[in-house]
């Protein structure tokens, strides 16, 4: 497929057009195709710079929310009701909400690819392997926030829309075969109403690089680099990566300038950008440097959860126990029912269940507030409750 079958429709840029497509796809008819292009690496931003819609009865859209003040919500009503398909949705939701765009019902034929067992759950891929099409790729990771739109990017965006609806059939249907389809509408419910992941106590540690030091004051001088950095790039709406390399965030803590001509001289810093920023950053350190004995990062993050499993041989024989039982029996299972284990259960709940077992036995009720569906508890209880009775 090298281009859309209907041809490349204008972009929505204007309320007139969004009013226009609202009432086309108002009177279409069965499940809407829904996607949209981000500029993640290039903008700090996580919002829309396109949204692509397709619906039987009223063809494509292609819609610029940036001219719109990223608000779609006109849209909303026509939007509002029928089944919304997507495409690994998770990671499209929350920018689709931004815009005022939110389902009330989804399919999503990333998470049904892997309930039913396929080995490659990409678009692509999914597309050549039910469908026999071969879609033009390549524009996936481009900076979205170009404008104006290349026509080679807008032909990528419409076609990946063309055949969703299509593809969401053929996987229907493979489910219902399976017996799965119930587990995938529960699965998809699931990913409709989770809501915006819980921010992380310490993002800062999540730098690159990190590992390599194992002194507080400088994991004190990666954490302010990083808070000042992440400042800047949401201020100006750049990616951190592209406001200062973690590498350079490492450097400078290792190194700790004792002034700014120091810095400056480090590789990174010695560049035109940095150099008008050297003031800034130097603040930063000296900031780090200035801070309390009790003011300083701990080596060791704060704990969330049960400890990294390497250790629990160790410090918990009767936990690795069990989670070596319990994985064995869900190992069974996913190669039964050509599931990955990581759809039948989430990782860390299952850490979570085999260190702390439910104190009353209720292995069912555990996996209930740990977030499991009904499907999932149904299958996977009583294969679990012996598994939480080994002992190391």
């Amino acid at each position: 497929m090298l281009a859309p079958r209907d041809g490349l429709p204008s972009v929505v840029a204007d309320r007139r057009a969004l009013a226009h497509a609202a009432a086309a796809f108002a009177a279409g008819s069965g499940p809407i195709a829904v996607d949209a292009e981000r500029a993640s690496g290039f903008r700090y931003s996580q919002r829309a710079y396109l949204v692509q819609l397709r619906r039987a009865g009223a063809g494509t859209a292609l819609v610029d929310p940036i001219p719109l003040q990223s608000d779609l919500s006109e849209l909303a009503p026509a939007l509002t009701g029928p089944e919304w398909v997507l495409h690994a949705a998770n990671q499209d939701l929350a920018c689709l909400a931004e815009v005022g765009l939110v389902p009330s019902a989804l399919f999503d034929t990333e998470l049904a690819g892997r309930l039913a067992g396929l080995p490659r759950v990409g678009l692509g891929p999914l597309v050549e392997q039910l469908l026999g099409l071969s879609l033009e790729k390549g524009h996936g990771a481009a900076d979205w926030s170009r404008r104006p739109l290349p026509e080679d990017w807008l032909v990528y965006a419409a076609l990946d829309v063309e055949v969703l609806v299509e593809l969401r059939d053929v996987l229907a249907g493979l489910l219902a075969e399976q017996g799965k389809l119930e587990w995938a509408i529960q699965e998809f419910e699931a990913v409709r109403t989770a809501g915006p992941p819980r921010p992380r106590a310490e993002p800062w540690r999540r730098t690159s690089g990190l590992h390599k030091l194992r002194k507080p004051r400088a994991l004190a001088a990666v954490r302010a680099l990083w808070e000042a950095r992440d400042r800047l790039a949401a201020e100006r709406d750049i990616a951190p990566g592209r406001v200062l390399p973690d590498a350079a965030i490492v450097e400078a803590a290792v190194a700790a300038p004792e002034a700014a001509r120091d810095l400056a001289a480090l590789p990174v810093f010695r560049g035109r950008s940095q150099r008008r920023l050297t003031a800034y950053w130097y603040a930063a350190l000296a900031e780090a440097a200035g801070l309390d004995a009790a003011e300083l990062p701990k080596i060791a993050p704060p704990a969330e959860g049960p400890p990294p499993v390497a250790r629990w041989a160790d410090r918990e024989p009767d936990a690795a126990a069990r989670l070596a039982a319990a994985r064995t029996a869900i190992a069974a299972v996913g190669e039964e029912r050509s599931v990955p284990v990581e759809n039948l259960l989430q990782p860390d709940l299952l850490r979570r269940l085999c260190w702390s077992p439910p104190a009353d036995g209720d292995v069912a009720g555990a996996l209930r507030t740990g977030g499991a569906r009904p499907w999932q508890i149904d299958l996977l209880a009583p294969l679990l409750e012996p598994a939480l009775q080994a002992r190391g």
